[in-house]
């Protein structure tokens, strides 16, 4: 099973970072108020970046790596193509 960790814009441009096994069905979740309290009243989304991972564990981890970095490091991620596969 792969793991997505991936990174939204919201409509207000803020970034959401989550993982998920079903990139589609929790893209959905967040588009209809579902997926996250977060990304409940900053629709729409975008999807800006993905990753993915062999182990739920190894996406929980760069999840968490990502989740600390500043958003010009974030933004930074979608510029540097070779290193991720996009979602």
């Amino acid at each position: 099973m792969k793991w997505v960790v991936y990174i939204l814009e919201c409509s207000d441009k803020s970034l959401y970072t989550g993982i998920t096994n079903d990139l589609e069905r929790r893209l959905e979740a967040h588009r209809t108020g579902r997926g996250a309290k977060y990304t409940k009243y900053r629709r729409p989304l975008m999807i800006r970046y993905g990753e993915f991972h062999r182990t739920k564990g190894a996406a929980l981890s760069r999840e968490a790596e990502i989740k600390s970095m500043n958003r010009s490091e974030k933004l930074a991620l979608f510029s540097d193509k070779s290193d991720h596969h996009p979602a």
